[in-house]
């Protein structure tokens, strides 16, 4: 018989830990848009800034670090001017 665990019990989950590569950076964020969901593609970018380190991300894409922080943190909704840059950003990157 199973040992039950409890939520509660689990270890915390974080996907940025995971984004160690542009291969797998890529992987991510084309199943992400694939969902065509626009809170969990916030979600996705967030962990691919917070993989990247955000002072980088921001300082890469023009936007500061708290807007990031802002726009991409949990809960928040996403300002569209900062969603574009960011996604900017990523393209520019996958395709270097």
């Amino acid at each position: 018989m199973s040992k039950k665990i409890k939520v509660s019990e689990l270890p915390e989950f974080d996907a940025a830990e995971y984004l160690n590569s542009e291969e797998h950076i890529a992987a991510f964020l084309t199943t992400v848009i694939e969902e065509n969901d626009a809170s969990l593609l916030v979600a996705a970018l967030g962990n691919i800034a917070r993989a990247r380190g955000m002072t980088q991300v921001a300082k890469d894409s023009g936007i500061t670090r708290e807007a990031l922080y802002k726009a991409l943190g949990q809960n928040r909704q996403c300002e569209s001017q900062v969603l574009w840059e960011g996604m900017k950003f990523m393209k520019k990157r996958f395709h270097e």
